[in-house]
């Protein structure tokens, strides 16, 4: 419980610190409380005088009356638009503050490493940057909206009760922190159920979009029912805390509103006793008194309420915050090199690494690939030819040893030179929403049309460009179904080719492209390789005859080197794994 509580201490803390940023607003809404506060509780006054009229004389003055009536009536009417001021600006104050930490969320996420994406759920980071924001909004609204005028209002009451019997308001006074302690002791218990809901909710999100992702494999496997199981396993335990967390919080409005009708039944009993045995207070005051006693204990129930939702707001809040504050990949260095046109030399000097420390990958690795060389590199799946990519561009530093571009080392250099200097197809293609011209400009946006037509025909993409709706200005997204795999895959090999940089990289680039289509576009791969340093991953080892250099790796090491001749002839681990796609 002593974690609970200072979780949620520093998830407050932190959104005190954003709500300060807008400390202008705040104290206009505290303004307008104050003034909202300060009309409702002066019309109990003008109510008591006018019961006193009638009781007071033989005869209603009706004009007095009548006065009264449209004094309040207009009160009414100054209060209700000072209400409605106040609430746009907490609204505003709100939306901000969600906008605030929204971005810093997104923000950071660019900034973590690859390692902290890869080791969450996907589903759950998207949970935490939506969901439980949203949740948060929710719980913060609600405290603006009446935590700042429950508080004056209780002031306020205090102090118009004790202008009228400052006994009677001791009764009061003395009774009313019962329901404090009831609402502290339901609130910490609640807080915990409610974290366990948020953080069962991002299971439940990252379950639902891998279903959804993978839709076709589970209708090809039969596993409907399978998927449904598991979602409602999840369900079961959202549900289970979810009525702990809701009954928890639903404890709070009945057990303080009790308490505060003990202190009302007490109130009246006391005035009651007071007008008929010691005659200190008219009946009028009476009325008067009995009105802001309930307008003193409403803002408890109020306020218990808000706290109850501040619990959820908190706790999800805190989801998002250990987003934000999650530790970002190392910086460039001060005096981080910026690569302008590398020459394209690139050399490995005993790196090891590994994505745990338990299991090694690649040791010891040594590579020195000069200028305009292809190099492919082949292996049996996980021995370690896309790792040697992401440590090429530098989406994981090695373990130890060191890589260097024209013989500098990559953690020398600024990141985003680096990259910009690689052009980089992958197995997995990737489309944004938005229309077949900005996907294909994405590395270049200031691309001429021109330029992005030379691009596409030289990849054989125009073909079926020119067969979309809009050709170059169809709308398209990673979503839909308007293209094939294989289209999509030229189009990301005609996003390289617009903007060819000095070295490249080619993962599994012609996987979802058809043989047919895979000669045609060798021709053009062979013109962007041409005086590129090239770094070639594939399986179908039919497509590496014609570099340089193959490095045939086996469990993180190089086990060959050579080209395709040299080692065919050498009858090793190449050869057979060349022969074996051949075989029956």
């Amino acid at each position: 419980m002593k974690k609970t509580d200072k979780s949620q201490k520093s998830a407050l803390k932190k959104t005190l610190a954003y709500v300060s940023r807008y400390k202008l607003l705040i104290i206009v809404s505290i303004f307008l409380a104050a003034v909202t506060v300060a009309l409702t509780l002066y019309v109990p006054i003008l109510v008591g005088r006018a019961i006193d009229m009638i009781i007071g004389v033989n005869q209603v003055d009706l004009s007095g009356i009548i006065q009264i009536l449209v004094k309040t009536g207009f009160i009414v009417l100054l209060t209700a638009v000072m209400q409605w001021l106040m609430n746009i600006i907490n609204n505003r104050v709100t939306f901000k503050v969600v906008r605030d930490i929204r971005n810093e969320a997104f923000s950071n996420l660019q900034r973590l490493p690859l390692s902290y994406i890869d080791s969450h759920v996907h589903g759950d980071i998207v949970s935490r940057i939506i969901a439980d924001v949203d949740q948060f909004a929710d719980g913060l609204l609600m405290g603006f909206t009446q935590f700042f005028s429950g508080v004056v209002t209780i002031i306020g009451t205090l102090g118009f009760m004790l202008s009228i019997d400052w006994k009677i308001t001791l009764v009061v006074v003395i009774l009313t922190p019962i329901s404090l302690f009831i609402a502290k002791g339901i609130a910490t218990a609640t807080y915990s159920y409610f974290k366990i809901q948020s953080q069962i909710r991002g299971d439940q999100t990252a379950l639902i979009d891998e279903l959804i992702g993978n839709q076709k494999t589970v209708k090809v496997f039969s596993h409907e029912h399978q998927s449904l199981e598991d979602f409602d396993e999840i369900n079961e335990r959202l549900t289970a805390a979810s009525v702990k967390a809701v009954f928890f919080s639903s404890l709070t409005n009945p057990s303080t509103r009790f308490v505060n009708s003990l202190i009302y039944a007490a109130v009246t009993l006391f005035g009651a006793i007071s007008i008929i045995k010691w005659d200190l207070i008219t009946v009028g005051e009476l009325t008067c008194f009995l009105s802001y006693a309930n307008q003193y204990t409403k803002p408890f129930n109020e306020i218990s309420g808000v706290v109850t939702e501040l619990q959820n707001a908190l706790a999800c809040a805190s989801r998002v915050f250990e987003l934000i504050e999650a530790e970002p990949q190392i910086p460039d260095s001060e005096n981080a090199v910026t690569l302008k046109n590398a020459d394209g030399r690139v050399t490995l000097k005993n790196v090891d690494f590994s994505y745990t420390k338990d299991t090694k990958l690649i040791e010891n690795f040594n590579l020195d690939v000069i200028h305009g060389k292809r190099v492919a590199i082949v292996g049996p799946t996980g021995c370690g030819k896309t790792t040697l990519i992401n440590l090429l561009m530098r989406f994981y530093d090695v373990d130890s040893g060191s890589i260097s571009v024209d013989c500098i080392d990559i953690r020398n250099t600024t990141r985003s030179s680096l990259r910009s200097n690689y052009g980089m197809v992958l197995q997995e293609t990737w489309i944004k929403s938005g229309t077949v011209r900005e996907n294909i400009a994405f590395g270049k946006p200031d691309a001429t049309d021109e330029e992005i037509e030379a691009a596409a025909h030289a990849t054989h993409a125009d073909r079926f460009i020119k067969r979309l709706p809009e050709g170059l200005d169809t709308f398209i997204s990673d979503d839909n179904s308007m293209l094939s795999q294989g289209q999509k895959q030229l189009l990301c090999i005609t996003r390289v080719m617009l903007n060819l940089p000095p070295m490249l990289i080619l993962d599994e680039a012609t996987s979802s492209i058809d043989t047919r289509t895979e000669l045609i576009i060798q021709s053009s791969f062979a013109k962007m390789m041409m005086g590129r340093t090239s770094f070639i991953v594939a399986h179908r080892l039919s497509t590496v005859r014609e570099a340089d250099i193959i490095l045939v790796m086996k469990d993180g090491n190089v086990v060959e080197q050579g080209d395709h001749s040299e080692l065919l002839k050498k009858g090793g681990f190449y050869s057979k794994l060349y022969n074996s796609q051949f075989t029956a």
